[in-house]
């Protein structure tokens, strides 16, 4: 009786070793699909560089809003803008002009 019992491994090493392939897999999971894992560290980051492109896209078309304003502003007046902007908003033309259309 005594060679049957060593044969047989402990029913306590292999209930100890379940759970810690269960909690190994868990965490394993967690740290590549959870809400702080790799793949969603994945996607925060390409999110972060599309938003600094936004961003100096922005700030690139907010410079150029600036500069048009102060050209038009009342002191630095740029008159070749201004009669761009009155023919473009207002549809005016010089009597020395002709519109072919």
């Amino acid at each position: 009786m005594n060679a049957y019992r060593n044969r047989r491994p402990p029913f306590g090493i292999m209930i100890f070793s379940a759970i810690m392939f269960v909690l190994g897999t868990y965490f394993t999971f967690a740290a590549v699909q959870g809400d702080y894992g790799l793949f969603r560290r994945i996607q925060i980051e390409a999110e972060l560089e599309r938003l600094r492109t936004e961003r100096d896209e922005l700030t690139a078309k907010l410079a150029v809003m600036e500069n048009r304003t102060r050209r038009l502003s009342d002191a630095y007046l740029d008159l070749d803008l201004l009669d761009e902007q009155a023919r473009e908003v207002l549809g005016l033309i010089r009597p020395d002009e002709i519109v072919i259309r």
